[in-house]
């Protein structure tokens, strides 16, 4: 099984996966692999209908760990097996899009105020600043913050998408407050060893710890300030082709969920009864 799985790793490399997607799909895959204990040019089609059947109905695991699963076996079975997976006319599990938690920009202040560690403080706030992902701010560089444009270069973006993104003058004074204290010297934000940078739940730790502190209720995550980025700038009018650019969408399609209506937004807007009823009046 080993030999496959590192055939497998290796075709994600080359294709330039991300390190998180990678440990996911290779766990999916080492599952599958264990469920059968079979050589997987022995398992076939019905063989996955049916281990995904039985995730979903005897396991009971989320939809997006059975969407996950769909395409780490699309991707094991395509590119490092070889077989056309079209062929196995397999239906992916249809997950439901939800609304991404966004905070208000008081409650985003109020968060990072909360943080009481100046490096995490400062990590929180060049995640709002930029609308990074976490994976994407753990790799920052000293060199990647551009003080002279007021920019971060984002090098370790999914999917080798790397692009420019802002940073804000709030931002950049924290983090000269946070150089003169710390003095990293490579990696922006160094965890332990500092040869190697900060780990992700640290940072997750340190956003929920200041989140219980805002007493702010709803169900955010450290990706919610990515999101909040986002909605933000919409709030702003800033140009949807823009917001794509600094998130790193492939697609627009993607960026588009901002655009929907939030309860705020609703809030503002008059019914055309109410506005009939004024004009009759």
């Amino acid at each position: 099984m080993e030999s496959v799985c590192d055939r497998l790793k290796m075709d994600m490399e080359l294709r330039n996966y991300s390190p998180h997607t990678r440990v996911c799909y290779l766990a999916c895959v080492r599952r599958f692999l264990h469920h059968f204990s079979r050589s997987p040019e022995e398992i076939g089609k019905e063989e996955i209908r049916a281990y995904l059947h039985h995730l979903i109905t005897e396991k009971k695991v989320s939809q997006a760990v059975v969407g996950q699963t769909y395409s780490a076996l699309k991707f094991f079975y395509d590119i490092t097996l070889e077989q056309d997976w079209s062929t196995f006319r397999i239906p992916r599990v249809k997950t439901p899009r939800r609304l991404p938690v966004v905070l208000t920009k008081e409650e985003a202040y109020a968060l990072i105020s909360a943080t009481e560690n100046l490096k995490y403080r400062a990590v929180l706030a060049t995640i709002y600043s930029g609308g990074l992902r976490v994976s994407e701010a753990v790799h920052l560089k000293v060199s990647d913050i551009d003080s002279d444009r007021m920019a971060i270069y984002v090098g370790h973006a999914k999917r080798g998408r790397n692009r420019y993104t802002l940073l804000a003058r709030y931002t950049l004074k924290l983090l000269r407050d946070y150089w003169r204290v710390y003095r990293p010297q490579d990696w922006l934000f160094p965890g332990r060893p500092p040869s190697q940078p900060i780990a992700e739940r640290t940072i997750q730790y340190a956003f929920r710890k200041a989140f219980s502190r805002t007493g702010i209720k709803k169900h955010a995550v450290t990706h919610s300030l990515r999101h909040s980025f986002a909605r933000h700038l919409v709030e702003a009018g800033t140009n949807l082709c823009h917001i794509q650019q600094l998130l790193g969408h492939a697609s627009p399609m993607t960026t588009a969920i901002y655009l929907r209506l939030s309860p705020g937004d609703i809030g503002r807007i008059v019914s055309p009864l109410d506005l009939m009823m004024e004009s009759a009046g």
